[in-house]
């Protein structure tokens, strides 16, 4: 039984070239958006913190992301 190979050369696989990097850049913009957030932010200076210095504030390390989104989300 004959086995087909793809050809990552043909000119169907290069007519989605573009596509594919319109999307990857739109995929990376989101990224560094989302590292650039000041909710990122508020996030990583809590998990910078100790256990301690959370549970002054009345957190817990699993809370952080809840905490800092809860007026996004509805629980």
């Amino acid at each position: 039984m004959a086995t087909q190979t793809t050809n990552l050369h043909t000119p169907a696989f290069s007519l989605f070239a573009p596509i594919r990097a319109f999307f990857a850049a739109i995929g990376r913009g989101l990224v560094v958006a989302a590292e650039n957030s000041s909710r990122m932010k508020r996030i990583e200076a809590l998990n910078a913190m100790t256990d301690e210095q959370l549970a002054e504030r009345g957190l817990k390390r699993d809370e952080i992301v809840r905490h800092v989104f809860k007026d996004l989300m509805y629980v």
